[in-house]
Formats: structure tokens, C-alpha cells, sequence
């Protein structure tokens, strides 16, 4: 099938909508509220605990992932992603009416747990309707949704928040939830033959309750508590030990919900490990780059947002071109300039002192965004394109999951550097200034990583860049 059936006039044009619009959920989402935050703890309190609004989300989105994956495989995508939009409209609704933080905290769960059925299934669906040589296109309308979302998101954000009220950030959601369902619903149809699925309970118990509690650990340890303190040991502790005991039921299950044959793998292993480093680089960048902006350089925070918004937008913008590059020279290539582009990107942020001017950080962060692009999606494609369709589903949600726990880690590791520079002394210029250069450090390392993870991927992935047309749905 030519690349001329790819578009909204083709055939699969109003899926691609459906699918960019179940996209635009999730991608601003994930932007929207980090300018309302004043706003929320002013009308209903909650300074300290605010921070659980963004990793209470990301808990439960990482957590349901690689089970909505395996229920992808075993049920078809379109009642998981029906599913996911109607629990991401039920929380936005319930985060709309909260009546104080802790009752939003509880609904953000509901919203992550809708949004960790969405994000998978959206893009498995691309790989099921589009072969990978119309991907290379394809992944250019999908990445414009969150390069859209990197400046609709904050500025809706802030919007709401001056002239309506920050409630209107979630009720925002309800009629694109609604618009979205009625495009699946009759957009979007497929053949599955489901028979009599075997459900692995024990082993979807075991994951959801070793991850919670080793993301938990991570996200709040040093935090909400001391690394040595008891809970922290008990939550890290339980977590690792849930977690070894789910392998050992793996291995005995008849329809497994995490095969550990993707971690024999060599291309899905490397692909994985790739996310990982990914998504610890983006949350550290995401994290720390506006902070050094305002704190250390004085700048307010629209434009500490702006230089970081040209990661966001450098991202979609090179993935819209990836398909060109790994069309012609081949996955491995493609990652390979991708992960040189970040590793150059970060290296460049180790000169950031107390007088670098704003636009040289925006100039940095832009280039490890274009890095980003060339690598997360082409990646993602190679692993999604070495399995049939059966497998899919669980093969796309292991990859962003490792993206989420790579992020949860990035969390512990670069937050603990951060407080053991700034100390007790408290934050000023010249400790803040110390801390994001110690911790560029550790991002260089782990980008230095990623390029030898790209070697890794072997030249057989290439192999599927000559697919003719989307793989096989069981009839």
C-alpha cells in the first residue's frame, strides 16, 4: 500500500484521528496542570502535597501498563482503549468537583490509570493498521500531537487558571473524552478471536503490587522519607520482593501478563534499555532545567518554561522526520545519530553557570530534543515490528513502561544528588548551581549509554522496513 492511503482521506483516516485525538488526552494532560498548581493550593490547599498530583499519575500509569498490554493481546485494542477513555473521563470529572487535595490526589489514580490503557493502545493500534514503511509517515501526525501539546497544554493551563478556574483544566476533557469513544466506537474495527483467555491474576497482583511499591520507593524516598528510614526499607523492600516472586510464577504461567521472553530478546532488550535511559534523561531535563532557569538565572517562569519547551518541541519535530532517516539507512543508524544528538545535547549542558544566557539553554535542551525524536519512536517501531500481532500489545506496553520506570528512577537518583548538594544550608544560586551541574554529569553518562545501546540493536530489525503491509489480525 502506497504512502499516498496514508492521511485523514484514506480509508484508515478516521482511526489516525481517533488515534491522535485519544493521543491529545494523555500528551496534555501531562502538560496542562504545571501552571495551574498555584492556583489549585491557593483555592484549596495543599502546598506540600502538591508534588503528588504529578507522581501519584505517573505511579499508576506505569503500573497498569504492562498489564493493559497483555490485556491488548487478549481482548483486542478497542475495548482496552474504550476502556482507558472512559476511567481518564471519570477521573477528570472527579478531579474537577475535589473539594480539597487529597480527594484530587485520589482522582489523579483514576486519571493514570485511564491514561496507562490509552498511550499503549494507541500506539499498538498504529502498528496494526500501517506497516512500517508507512509509519515512517504516520509517526510525523502522531509526534505533531504532542508538539502541540508542549505549547497548548501550559498556555490552556494558564488560561483556565487566570480568567475561569483551574477546574476547568479536567472538565476540558469531557467532550474530547466523549468525541474520542465515538470515533473509536465506529471508526475502528477489528477481527479478534478471543475464545476462552486464560488470565494471569497472581502474576498481574504480583507486578501492579512490586511496581507500585519500587516506583513509590523511588519517587517519594528521600522525599516524603528518609533513604534509610523504615518505611522507605519496608515499601523498597516489599516492592523487590513481590517483584522476584512474580518471575517465579511468570515462568509457570500458562498466558503469562509480562513474558520474560522479551528480556531474551537482543532487539526488544535494547530497545527497552534505551526507553529507560530516555525517560530518566527527560524527567531530570524536565525537572531541574526551569528550577536552574528561575533560581539560578532570575528569569520568571513563562520563560523558564521556554527554555524548556524547545526539548519538547525539538522532539516531535525531528520524530516527523525520523521515518526518512531509517528508511534509508536503517534503524540501528537512526538511533545511533539520535543518541549521539542527546549525548552532544547534554555534554553542551555541563557549561551551564550563574550568567549563561537563556537562550543558550533553550539552544541545548533543543538539541537533546531532536535527539529524543530520532530515537524514542524508530526504537519503539524495530521492537513493535519483530513480533506478530498476538504479541504487540504486550511488546509496546513493556517499552513504555521501562520509559516510566526509567523516569521513577531518574526521580531517586538525580533528587539525591540534588539534596545532598543543596544540604542543609538551603537553596541559593551557587549550591543550585553546583547540584545541575553534578547532575548533567550523570545525564551525560547515562546519554554515553545510550549510544552504545544503539549498537546493540541488530541489523535484522531492518528486515521489517521492507513489510509491504500491516501485519496480520487473526480473523
Amino acid at each position: 500500500m502506497s504512502d499516498s492511503s496514508v492521511g485523514f482521506r484514506s480509508e484508515r483516516g478516521p482511526v489516525l484521528a481517533a488515534v491522535m485525538l485519544s493521543t491529545a488526552l494523555v500528551a496534555v494532560d501531562a502538560t496542562i496542570i504545571a501552571t495551574a498548581v498555584p492556583s489549585i493550593v491557593d483555592d484549596i490547599g495543599g502546598f506540600t502535597e502538591f508534588p503528588w498530583l504529578f507522581s501519584i499519575y505517573l505511579l499508576a500509569q506505569a503500573v497498569s501498563v504492562p498489564i493493559y498490554g497483555k490485556l491488548n493481546d487478549l481482548y483486542g485494542r478497542k475495548p482496552v482503549i474504550l476502556w482507558g477513555i472512559g476511567l481518564f473521563l471519570l477521573g477528570s470529572v472527579m478531579c474537577g468537583v475535589a473539594w480539597s487535595i487529597w480527594p484530587l490526589i485520589a482522582s489523579r489514580v483514576v486519571q493514570g490509570l485511564g491514561a496507562g490503557a490509552i498511550l499503549p493502545t494507541t500506539i499498538t493500534i498504529v502498528g496494526d493498521l500501517y506497516s512500517v514503511r508507512e509509519r515512517a509517515k504516520v509517526q510525523g501526525y502522531v509526534a505533531s500531537v504532542w508538539g502541540i501539546a508542549s505549547v497548548v497544554g501550559p498556555a490552556l493551563g494558564g488560561i483556565f487558571s487566570e480568567y475561569v478556574s483551574w477546574r476547568w483544566i479536567f472538565f476540558v476533557n469531557i467532550p474530547l473524552c466523549l468525541l474520542a469513544a465515538v470515533m473509536i466506537g465506529r471508526g475502528f474495527h477489528e477481527k479478534v478471536e478471543r475464545g476462552h483467555p486464560v488470565i494471569d491474576y497472581k502474576g498481574a497482583g504480583l507486578l501492579a503490587t512490586g511496581l507500585a511499591l519500587v516506583i513509590l520507593g523511588a519517587l517519594e524516598g528521600g522525599q516524603a522519607w528518609a533513604w534509610d528510614s523504615a518505611a522507605s526499607i519496608a515499601i523498597l523492600t516489599g516492592g523487590f520482593a513481590a517483584l522476584i516472586a512474580f518471575t517465579l510464577v511468570e515462568r509457570r504461567a500458562t498466558a503469562p501478563v509480562l513474558p520474560l521472553w522479551i528480556f531474551r530478546r537482543r532487539l526488544l532488550v535494547s530497545s527497552g534499555m534505551i526507553s529507560v535511559g530516555i525517560g530518566a534523561i527527560l524527567y531530570a531535563l524536565s525537572s531541574y532545567i526551569p528550577t536552574y532557569v528561575q533560581d539560578v538565572l532570575g528569569t520568571g517562569p513563562l520563560v523558564a518554561g521556554f527554555a524548556l519547551a524547545t526539548l519538547t518541541l525539538g522532539w516531535p519535530l525531528s520524530a516527523s522526520q525520523a521515518g526518512r532517516i531509517y528508511l534509508r539507512l536503517g534503524f540501528r543508524w537512526c538511533a545511533l545519530i539520535g543518541t549521539t544528538l542527546i549525548l552532544v545535547g547534554c555534554a553542551l549542558l555541563i557549561v551551564l553557570g550563574r550568567h549563561t544566557a537563556v537562550l543558550t539553554v533553550a539552544g541545548f535542551c533543543l538539541v537533546v530534543g531532536l535527539g529524543m525524536g530520532l530515537t524514542a519512536s524508530p526504537t519503539l517501531i524495530a521492537a513493535q515490528s519483530s513480533v506478530g500481532w498476538s504479541e504487540r500489545g504486550v511488546v509496546t506496553a513493556s517499552n513504555i513502561f521501562l520509559r516510566s520506570l526509567g523516569s521513577a528512577v531518574g526521580v531517586a537518583i538525580f533528587g539525591a544528588i540534588a539534596n545532598a548538594t543543596v544540604g542543609a544550608g538551603g537553596v541559593n544560586a551557587a549550591s543550585l548551581t553546583v547540584a545541575v551541574h553534578r547532575i548533567v554529569i550523570g545525564i551525560v553518562l547515562v546519554a554515553a549509554v545510550l549510544v552504545l545501546l544503539s549498537f546493540a540493536i541488530p541489523r535484522s530489525a531492518d528486515k521489517a522496513i521492507a513489510e509491504p503491509a500491516p501485519a496480520e489480525q487473526p480473523a
